[in-house]
């Protein structure tokens, strides 16, 4: 089962998909006129709440609580990850992909509120299946085809939140503390239980206000952590960058050969892990930025698309630059690699990089880790909720969000490579439906954005009616 689901996951997100999603990223770019240079703006705009505005929580709390969700594992274990497969080079290609991943963050979520709903309740409702069902509707019918889409992308998302933002974090999360702690993993498995119960249970507005206090202290706090480090590598930070750019462009491998394949495997790692760890186009961002207090599409998708840029551009670079200059700093490290090559991983040489340095070293990965795996598994939680909330109606969600939980102490306990498997294959399909409608929209997304951004237009009331849809 392991090695079919195994052919399955590499299947999906081999060149096909990459090109998907790496060739969305570049002609959004360029058909939203650089989107990307409003970064400034849309910055500025992260901190204004306008509660006049429809929507459930704040611009801030929907970014917070989408960047909870995005900077996982991805951002330490991942990039780790991408330099023993691909070398230093593949740092610079994750950070080229979340540049122009900025362009696909914007517009999904542009679509995403465009089309949304809201419920009796009045709560907002938004996401890759209600613009499928919206946007090609004709007389209040739905054709066939563009439901199917819907509930696919749905499933796909309700499925990969279980183990990507539950069973996988509480892994990672009980792993770095029960190897530099003496706890067993079943009792840190009751703690993530207990933790997490508490707030998803809740609701959005219990995540959201979580995430609006724990994100940018866990972000900020990393991000100073690993500047501490550079400096403490100040003499190989140069070097670091060199080896950075010069092996996206070289077949030479690096660190006396213990890792780097070439250009080619370079740009493949490096552009899969910066897709995986800003999720732009997989289409679960978009479900959260759908409750924000929003005046019109475009003021929360230039919200939104800072959190690709805090999350890979920042973050993952901070990252890469740490670990390669630490494997220069200590030869050692490239010794450890060059003993089993082959079964050497991403978390192993973020553990042993990190603990080479004094002091500080081990208690920024341990306390980044816990955070950023604890944070995953409160956003992920939510994008599972409305899905399931989607597919079999309000009903379902409880019961999904204890079983949400419940597989987080699975996962704690060590439940195996299956979960993990199955979500990412389902990451990727549900990234499949949100970015054929996000092209499929892109001239309406492109048209409204030169009003709203271009022509100065930004706090316009957009005038679209938001439907309310009956609960199943």
């Amino acid at each position: 089962m392991l090695e079919i689901l195994s052919t399955i996951d590499e299947f999906v997100w081999g060149p096909a998909m990459i090109a998907l999603l790496l060739g969305s990223h570049v002609f959004l770019t360029f058909r939203l006129g650089f989107i990307q240079r409003r970064l400034p703006q849309a910055i500025r705009m992260s901190w204004a709440n306008d509660k006049g505005a429809e929507g459930d929580i704040s611009n801030f709390g929907a970014l917070s609580t989408a960047l909870a969700a995005t900077i996982g594992t991805g951002s330490i274990v991942g990039v780790a990850t991408a330099v023993v497969a691909g070398g230093p080079g593949a740092v610079f290609w994750m950070w080229i992909a979340g540049i122009f991943g900025i362009a696909t963050k914007y517009a999904e979520v542009f679509v995403s509120i465009k089309y949304r709903v809201k419920d009796h309740n009045g709560e907002m409702l938004g996401g890759a299946m209600y613009a499928w069902e919206r946007a090609f509707a004709k007389d209040g019918n739905v054709p066939p085809w563009a439901r199917v889409m819907a509930v696919l992308f749905a499933l796909f998302a309700a499925i990969a939140a279980i183990g990507t933002g539950s069973a996988v974090q509480a892994s990672a999360m009980t792993g770095i503390i029960t190897s530099n702690f003496d706890v067993p993993a079943w009792a840190i498995g009751i703690v993530i239980v207990v933790l997490s119960g508490m707030v998803i249970l809740g609701g959005v507005k219990k995540i959201s206000g979580v995430c609006e206090r724990l994100v940018p202290i866990m972000a900020v706090g990393y991000a100073l952590g690993c500047v501490i480090v550079m400096v403490m590598n100040g003499p190989y930070l140069i070097p670091a960058l060199w080896e950075i750019v010069t092996c996206a462009f070289s077949a030479r491998a690096a660190f006396g050969g213990a890792v780097g394949s070439g250009i080619v495997v370079a740009l493949q790692f490096g552009c899969a892990r910066g897709l995986f760890s800003n999720e732009s186009g997989l289409g679960s961002a978009p479900i959260i930025a759908a409750a924000a207090q929003t005046r019109n599409p475009a003021q929360q998708a230039l919200v939104a698309m800072t959190g690709t840029f805090w999350s890979t551009v920042v973050i993952c670079l901070l990252t890469g630059i740490v670990l390669v200059s630490t494997m220069l700093a200590y030869p050692e490290i490239q010794d450890v690699i060059l003993e089993n090559p082959a079964v050497f991983t991403g978390a192993q040489l973020a553990s042993i990089a990190f603990s080479k340095i004094p002091f500080i070293g081990t208690p920024i990965l341990v306390l980044g880790m816990v955070a950023f795996s604890y944070s995953t598994i409160l956003g992920w939680s939510y994008y599972g909720s409305r899905c399931t909330a989607y597919l079999f109606g309000k009903r379902a969600v409880r019961p999904y969000q204890v079983v949400y939980v419940l597989i987080a102490f699975l996962g704690a306990i060590g439940i195996g490579d299956a979960v993990w498997l199955v979500s990412d294959i389902g990451n990727a399909l549900m990234a499949i439906p949100n970015i054929v409608v996000v092209l499929a929209l892109s001239g309406l997304v492109a048209r409204e954005t030169k009003h709203y951004v271009y022509d100065g237009n930004i706090d316009e009331e957009s005038g679209d009616e938001i439907p309310t849809v009956m609960s199943k």
